[in-house]
């Protein structure tokens, strides 16, 4: 325990302090300094941690309850768009067409009214209350209809695969009212601070740091309670927790959202950062994506997770632009190489070199007693 302890204690410095160190080497030397942090890398970063969040919600579910999703890019994209809604009504005036009502697309489509679902994401309040109630309340009905009919595994998986698929179909339509194919973009500022600032920049940075660093305790404080020796005991043995007189579908549900809110949280800071949100972030590879992520770092290990998701997306970022005819079958590539090879990721490598064993601790079999 004192080493995971010891890990998170480096994952936060790393995390809190690197982000804090990029925003000053940016804000605080001239441009010519060879010390001087690059505007572009401000959001990139940003966008490294925000698949952070994404990588450690899912993590919580498949690495500690045992809950293979394919579809968590889903609740990601709700909750940045979510976010969008309140940027696009923020441009105001503004905008390409000077109308103080509707987004540019409505006003391009002929809409001559504003839906009844955008009212309310004119203010920050409740935009941000959105980012946690949409997927929040779709993951609950989600995950009751699911867990309650007891549908686990693959089909579990697939079905979490078809209900991003159902709403990437969805978002693409027009007449939904959030962009069609093209989404929302071209975003003028958040909380009347100009998004193509430095400094906003530099903020929403350090502000997406602290949110990671944030769940991260959250996450490690649940799994090392005894809720989290539960779900681990309902990854391992579900239906012995049954007979013991527990509810596993309860548990599941509880971390089931939790999770889901974690990512929405994570979509939510990741609009302003990249300046777009549009379907292509329901896409189920992007939930393929997230679990290579979680494998790579080490699944059940929630530091892994986050390593992972930086890792892979430094390498995507890299070998996109020089070999980009190659980088899906180095992604799909090294899945299967730790898959055979590191089964516990990059962290379990580094914990047994360090004199652990790096696997996910698991429940004794029936009968035997610990030596």
């Amino acid at each position: 325990m004192r080493r995971i302890a010891a890990g998170d204690g480096l994952t936060l410095v790393a995390v809190l302090g690197g982000a804090a160190l990029i925003a000053a080497l940016n804000l605080a030397t001239p441009p010519g300094s060879a010390l001087h942090v690059p505007s572009f890398v401000l959001p990139l970063a940003g966008k490294y941690l925000c698949y952070a969040m994404l990588a450690l919600a899912v993590d919580l579910v498949w690495g500690f309850a045992g809950i293979l999703s394919l579809g968590h890019a889903a609740f990601f994209a709700l909750g940045g768009y979510a976010m969008g809604m309140y940027l696009m009504r923020e441009i105001g005036t503004r905008g390409v067409y000077g109308n103080a009502t509707l987004p540019d697309f409505m006003v391009f489509l002929n809409w001559t009214r504003l839906p009844w679902y955008w009212h309310g994401f004119d203010m920050a309040w409740f935009a941000c209350l959105m980012v946690v109630l949409v997927p929040g309340l779709l993951a609950l009905v989600f995950g009751y209809l699911a867990f309650r009919s007891r549908v686990s595994g693959v089909y579990l998986s697939i079905i979490t695969q078809a209900l991003t698929y159902a709403l990437l179909l969805a978002f693409f339509r027009n007449d939904m009212g959030f962009g069609g194919n093209n989404g929302m973009t071209d975003f003028k500022d958040i909380l009347g601070l100009p998004l193509h600032a430095d400094a906003t920049r530099a903020g929403l940075l350090v502000l997406t740091a602290s949110f990671l660093s944030v769940q991260l305790l959250l996450a490690r404080a649940l799994v090392r309670s005894r809720f989290g020796k539960v779900l681990v005991a309902v990854r391992d043995a579900e239906s012995r927790v049954r007979f013991l007189g527990y509810r596993p579908e309860s548990y599941k549900l509880v971390v089931w959202v939790i999770s889901a809110v974690m990512a929405a949280i994570g979509g939510a800071l990741y609009v302003p950062q990249v300046g777009i949100i549009n379907p292509s972030e329901f896409s189920p590879a992007n939930s393929i994506e997230a679990v290579i992520w979680v494998a790579v770092g080490g699944r059940g290990t929630l530091v892994g997770a986050i390593l992972g998701a930086v890792l892979v997306n430094l390498g995507k970022t890299y070998f996109t632009g020089a070999l980009p005819e190659l980088w899906l079958y180095a992604l799909g590539g090294l899945f299967v190489v730790v898959t055979l090879i590191l089964p516990n990721g990059v962290l379990g490598l580094l914990r047994r070199r360090g004199g652990g064993n790096g696997a996910v601790p698991k429940p004794l079999p029936v009968g035997e007693q610990p030596t």
